[in-house]
C-alpha cells in the first residue's frame, strides 16, 4: 500500500480508531514517506483469496440485432463467482457491480462468411469475463444498511448475479462468496446505530459502541447473506478508480465556474502526474505519477466533516444535505467581514482585491453585539460552506505549485455534485493561481472508492479498456449522484412500468422526474432528487447522473479519421439554450406519433407478450416509454450536462435507448417491410431506365436519385406529413422531378471529375468504397443501391454499412442482405457482388462464370439515426483498412453528426435537408435543400 507522511492533520475520509492492521501498517511506514510501485500490468493489488475465474474454453458468442454487445462465455466457470464492490462511508454506500448479458446467439453464415473476407477474427476481441457486460453504480443511505443487502440478495449479485425471471428463487448459499469493500467514513456509533437498525432493535441508542470496528459489517453480510467481506485500501482504491475513470470515460471531467459546467477531454496518454484531492471528513491530498504509483503529499483536518459537525452545531439541522440547502438561501455577507468592509466599500485594487473578496469568515460577528440565534442559519451555512471551501482549494493549488502541477481533480463526499461547493473551490483555485491552474471534478466522483474495490479482482479485464469500448446509458433508475438511490430492485418489466405510472404528473405533462413517495421514505429509486420539503426539488438540483457503463470489446475508432483527437461527431452544438430548446420542443412534438407506432406495431413485434393483452400490452408500454422519454426531457432541459456533454447525437440515441427499455426493439418494422416491397416492385424499372444513359447523365442521375429517395424519413414531422399525400412511389417520382442544379452545397462536378475524369486524366476506380445508408424502403433500395451498383461496375468492392440495431425507419444490417437478394434477382452485377461478397450463401456461383468484385454488408456498431465515429463495429473498422471512398448518406449520418469530419480518404456527403432550423443554420437554405458535398482525402494529422 502507499505509505503517508505523518502530519498534525487527519487528511483522510474520517475519524477512526487504529484496528490492528493499521497499527501494522504505520509501523511498516515510518521513515516518512514512500512511492507506491507495483507490479508492472497491475493497478491495484489482486487478492489471491477468493476464487478465481477459469478462463478455460472462452469463447465470444454471436450476437442478433437486438444485442449489439457479446457475451463473453466461459464454459468451465460455476456462476457463483461474484463481481461486486460497495464502498461504505458514513452517509453512504456505494455499490459497483457487474451484470451479465444474456445469451442471444446468432449462428449467421453470411454474417461470418463477410467477417472472413474482411480478417475480422474474434482472436483480438480480448476474452476478459467482464467485458461484454455492464457495470451498474447503485447509492444507499448507510444508516439503511438493510435495504443495500435486501438489493443485493434480489438481484443473487453475491451469487454472480442471476436472470430476473429467477430472483424469486432461493439460490443455494456459496461459502467461499467474497466480497470487495473499501469503507471512508465508518465511525463506530454509525456502525452501531446501522447494526441495530438492521436487527430491528433501533430506538434512542446514541452512546458510542465499542470494539469490533468496522469489521462488525462482516457478521451482517455473512448472516443476510452468507458471503465474506474482504477490505480494501481505502487510498489505493481511490487512486485505482480515479485512474480508470479518467482513461476509459470520455466526458467524465469538468470545470464548474459561475454555475457553467464545461466538460474537458482528458488524453489519456497525458494524465499523468496530476493532483487527486480528496474531501471526506477530513481532506487528503495525492499525488498521483501513474497506474499504481502514488504519493499522499499533503491533507488537512479541515473538511466535510468540520462544516457537517460546525453547520449541525450551529443550525440544528439534521442532514448533510439539509445544510448545504440552506446555503443556497444564505447571504454571507452578513457574517463574513469582506474586503469593502474595511476600505468603505472599495476594492483594495493595489494588490488585487475585490471588495467582495471575504477578508475574515465570520469576522463580522466578532464587532456586533449578537446572540447566536440572531443568525440566519442560512447566512451561517453559507460562510461555513465559502471558508472551508477555499481554504480546501487553496491548499490544494499550493501542493499544485509545490510540484509543479496544473491539473487538480476534486472528489469526495464533501463535494456530493453541489454547485455551490464546485464553483467556491474553482474560484479559490483560479484565485491563488491568477488563472494558471484551474479545478476539475469528476462525474463519478462518489464511487471512486467502490469501482477501486471493483477493481482488485483477479482478471476484472478494466486495466487495459480504452474509452471507445465503454457506452454510458441512462435507464429509468439510473442514479443521481446527489441523491438518494435505492428502495426495490425492479425485477421486470411489468414492474417498471408500474414504477413509471405513479411519475407525479401536473395536467398531461411530467414534471420534473420525481416519483411519487409517501412523505419522509426515500421513494422507489431512480430520480429522485434530495429535498428537504416533501416533493419540492431543492433549488440547487444540479447533481449529475451516473449511467449504466456498457463494455462493449468490439467497438473501435474509425481508421479513417484524419484526426481523431479532434474529431466532434455532432454539428449543432447545443450548449445555447435556444438551440436546446428547440430540439427538445421537436423531439417532444414527435412523441405522440411514435407512440402511435408503437401502440399500433409493437404486438407484432413482440408476439411473445401477446398473451399478455396484446395490442393494450402495447400501449401501456408506449405510455411508459412516452413518460420515461418524457422525465429524461425535462431532466436535460433542466440540467444539460446532467448526462455528460449533450449533443442532438445523444438526443437521438437516447430515445432510442429508451425504446429499447420498454420492449420495443423496431416500432417501425411492418412499416419498413411495407416500403421496402413497394421499392423493389420498382427497382427494375428504374435500372433499365439508368443502363439507358452515357456515363456522365447516369451518374448525375443516380446522385439525383439518392437525394430524392432520402425525403423517406419518419423521423421528420415534414416528411411523415407527405406520407398522407400520396404512395411511396408517387413522392419518390415527385421529389425526383423537383431535383434541379445547382444544389445549396454542390460539389457534383468536383465529385464527377474524380469518377470520370477529365481531358487530360483518366479516371482510376476507388478500391474499395464504405456506404452508410440510411432509410429502409425507396432511401436504400432506389437510391443507394443503384449507386453501388455503378460503384461495382466501375470495379470497385462496395461495403455497405448500416446500423446494428433499429432506429426509427433506418434499414438495419441483418434486414439488408434480404433486400440484397431479392434485387439481384433482376440484376447480374448485384448478383454477380452478392455472390463473391458473401450475402447469398447459398448460391453456385455466377451464371457467366466470371469473378466479380465483392459487395458486403456490414453493421456500424450503433443503434442511432447518428453516427459516432469514435465508437464503430470491429467489422466496420476492419472493412475501412482499404477503404478509399466514404459515402455519407442521411440527415443523421452527413448533416446532424459528421457535416465537419475529415477522413484520411475521399468523402462524399449526400442529404436532403427535411427541417427549417437545421436548413437555416448549417446551410442557409430551406427546407428540402441538398447537399452534395464532396470532399477528397484529408492530408494527414501532425504526429
Amino acid at each position: 500500500m502507499a505509505s503517508r507522511k505523518e502530519d498534525p492533520f487527519l487528511g483522510s475520509n474520517d475519524i477512526k480508531e487504529d484496528s490492528e492492521e493499521e497499527v501494522k501498517d504505520k509501523a511498516r511506514e515510518e521513515g516518512g514517506a514512500r512511492e507506491m510501485v507495483l507490479p508492472a500490468g497491475n493497478s491495484i493489488h489482486r487478492s489471491g483469496s477468493r476464487p478465481q475465474l477459469d478462463l478455460s474454453g472462452a469463447a465470444i458468442q454471436g450476437n442478433n440485432f437486438e444485442e449489439r454487445d457479446p457475451t463473453i462465455l466461459l464454459p468451465n466457470q460455476s456462476d457463483d463467482i461474484s463481481h461486486l464492490a460497495l464502498d461504505i462511508g458514513g452517509s453512504l454506500i456505494k455499490l459497483v457491480y457487474f451484470s451479465r448479458h444474456e445469451d442471444r446467439s446468432n449462428d449467421d453464415k453470411r454474417k461470418r462468411s463477410i467477417k472472413e473476407k474482411l480478417g475480422v477474427t474474434n482472436v483480438n476481441r480480448r476474452s476478459y469475463p467482464i467485458l461484454g457486460g455492464r457495470l451498474h453504480f447503485v447509492k444507499f443511505e448507510t444508516s439503511k444498511i438493510s435495504e443495500c443487502l435486501d438489493f443485493i440478495y434480489s438481484k443473487q449479485l453475491h451469487h454472480g448475479g442471476m436472470d430476473s425471471r429467477l430472483w424469486l428463487s432461493e439460490a443455494p448459499p456459496n461459502d467461499n462468496a467474497i466480497i470487495k469493500w473499501t469503507f471512508a467514513a465508518i465511525n463506530h456509533w454509525m456502525l452501531r446505530r446501522c447494526e441495530m437498525l438492521y436487527m430491528g432493535k433501533l430506538s434512542d441508542y446514541y452512546q458510542e459502541a465499542t470494539g469490533g470496528g468496522a469489521y462488525k459489517f462482516a457478521d451482517l453480510f455473512k448472516e443476510r447473506l452468507g458471503v465474506s467481506i474482504e477490505k480494501e485500501d481505502e487510498m489505493d482504491c481511490l487512486v485505482a478508480g480515479a485512474n480508470f475513470l479518467l482513461k476509459a470515460i470520455r466526458h467524465e471531467a469538468f470545470t464548474h465556474k459561475e454555475g457553467q459546467k464545461e466538460f474537458v477531454q482528458i488524453d489519456h496518454n497525458d494524465l499523468f502526474p496530476y493532483l487527486l484531492v480528496n474531501i471526506g471528513s477530513g481532506v487528503s491530498i495525492i499525488k498521483v505519477d501513474g497506474d499504481g504509483k502514488f504519493q499522499r503529499v499533503s491533507g488537512t483536518n479541515v473538511g466535510g466533516g468540520t462544516y457537517w459537525g460546525l453547520g449541525r452545531l450551529l443550525t440544528k439541522c439534521k442532514s448533510f444535505d439539509e445544510l448545504l440547502e440552506l446555503s443556497q438561501r444564505g447571504d454571507n455577507r452578513t457574517i463574513d467581514m469582506l474586503v469593502g468592509d474595511i476600505y468603505g466599500g472599495m476594492d483594495y485594487s493595489k494588490i488585487g482585491l475585490s471588495a467582495s473578496t471575504i477578508a475574515s469568515s465570520f469576522g463580522k460577528t466578532v464587532s456586533e453585539n449578537k446572540e447566536l440565534e440572531d443568525y440566519r442559519p442560512e447566512d451561517i451555512s453559507l460562510s461555513l460552506l465559502r471558508m472551508i471551501s477555499y481554504n480546501i482549494g487553496q491548499i490544494s493549488y499550493l501542493n499544485a505549485l509545490r510540484f509543479g502541477l496544473k491539473r487538480i481533480f476534486f472528489g469526495g463526499f464533501f463535494i456530493r455534485g453541489h454547485a455551490y461547493t464546485m464553483d467556491t473551490i474553482s474560484f479559490a483555485v483560479q484565485f491563488w493561481s491568477k488563472g494558471e491552474a484551474q479545478a476539475m471534478f469528476l462525474r463519478h466522483e462518489g464511487f471512486l472508492g467502490a469501482l477501486g474495490a471493483f477493481m482488485s479482482y483477479e482478471k476484472h479485464g478494466l486495466d487495459d479498456l480504452m474509452v471507445h469500448q465503454l457506452v454510458e446509458r441512462f435507464p429509468m433508475g439510473a442514479p443521481y449522484i446527489g441523491g438518494r438511490i435505492h428502495g426495490p430492485p425492479l425485477g421486470d418489466l411489468n414492474e417498471k412500468i408500474s414504477w413509471m405510472e405513479k411519475f407525479v404528473q401536473k395536467g398531461t405533462e411530467i414534471i420534473a422526474p420525481v416519483p411519487m413517495s409517501p412523505s419522509g421514505t426515500t421513494g422507489l429509486g431512480g430520480f429522485e432528487v434530495p429535498s428537504s420539503k416533501g416533493d419540492t426539488l431543492r433549488s440547487d438540483a444540479s447533481a449529475l447522473n451516473v449511467g449504466v457503463l456498457h463494455l462493449v470489446p468490439t467497438l473501435e475508432v474509425f481508421p479513417l479519421l484524419a484526426d481523431p483527437k479532434m474529431y466532434e461527431p455532432n454539428t449543432i452544438d447545443l450548449s445555447d439554450h435556444n438551440e436546446l430548446e428547440y430540439w427538445f420542443t421537436v423531439l417532444s412534438e414527435h412523441l405522440p406519433d411514435l407512440v402511435d407506432k408503437v401502440w399500433i406495431h409493437g404486438d407484432k413485434a413482440k408476439e411473445a407478450v401477446a398473451s399478455e393483452g396484446g395490442t393494450d400490452d402495447a400501449k401501456r408500454r408506449g405510455d411508459a416509454f412516452a413518460r420515461a422519454f418524457s422525465a429524461h426531457l425535462a431532466r436535460l432541459m433542466e440540467e444539460p450536462a446532467a448526462y455528460g456533454k449533450l449533443g442532438l447525437a445523444n438526443l437521438l440515441e437516447l430515445r432510442e435507448e429508451c425504446l429499447r427499455e420498454f420492449h420495443f426493439v423496431d416500432a417501425y418494422r411492418s412499416i419498413k417491410q411495407r416500403e421496402n416491397e413497394a421499392s423493389l416492385a420498382v427497382l427494375p424499372d428504374l435500372l433499365m431506365e439508368i443502363d439507358s444513359m452515357n456515363e456522365e447523365t447516369r451518374l448525375l442521375t443516380l446522385i439525383e436519385g439518392v437525394l430524392a429517395a432520402n425525403i423517406f424519413d419518419w423521423g421528420s414531422r415534414a416528411c411523415v406529413d407527405l406520407y398522407h399525400k400520396g404512395t411511396i412511389i408517387e413522392i419518390y417520382r415527385m421529389s425526383r422531378k423537383k431535383m434541379q442544379r445547382p444544389w445549396r452545397v454542390d460539389d457534383f462536378d468536383i465529385f464527377k471529375e474524380r469518377m470520370l475524369g477529365s481531358k487530360d486524366k483518366k479516371p482510376h476506380p476507388h478500391k474499395r468504397a464504405l456506404l452508410f445508408v440510411d432509410n429502409s424502403g425507396a432511401d436504400v433500395i432506389l437510391g443507394m443501391l443503384p449507386l453501388a451498383r455503378e460503384l461495382l461496375r466501375r470495379g470497385t468492392e462496395v461495403v455497405l454499412v448500416a446500423n446494428s440495431l433499429p432506429a426509427l425507419n433506418d434499414v438495419t444490417a441483418m434486414e439488408l442482405p434480404d433486400i440484397v437478394a431479392e434485387a439481384a434477382k433482376h440484376c447480374d452485377i448485384l448478383r454477380g457482388a452478392a455472390e463473391a461478397g458473401g450475402l447469398l450463401v447459398d448460391a453456385v456461383g455466377s451464371k457467366d462464370g466470371l469473378s466479380s468484385v465483392p459487395l458486403m454488408v456490414v453493421e456500424n456498431g450503433c443503434g442511432s439515426p447518428c453516427i459516432d465515429l469514435r465508437q464503430v463495429s470491429s467489422e466496420l473498422a476492419a472493412a475501412a483498412k482499404d477503404a478509399d471512398l466514404i459515402i455519407l448518406e442521411g440527415m443523421g449520418r452527413a448533416l446532424h453528426t459528421n457535416f465537419n469530419a475529415r477522413f484520411k480518404c475521399d468523402a462524399l456527403k449526400l442529404a436532403m435537408v427535411k427541417n427549417h432550423r437545421l436548413a437555416e443554420k448549417l446551410i442557409k437554405g430551406n427546407i428540402y435543400d441538398c447537399v452534395c458535398r464532396y470532399e477528397p482525402q484529408a492530408a494527414p494529422a501532425p504526429a
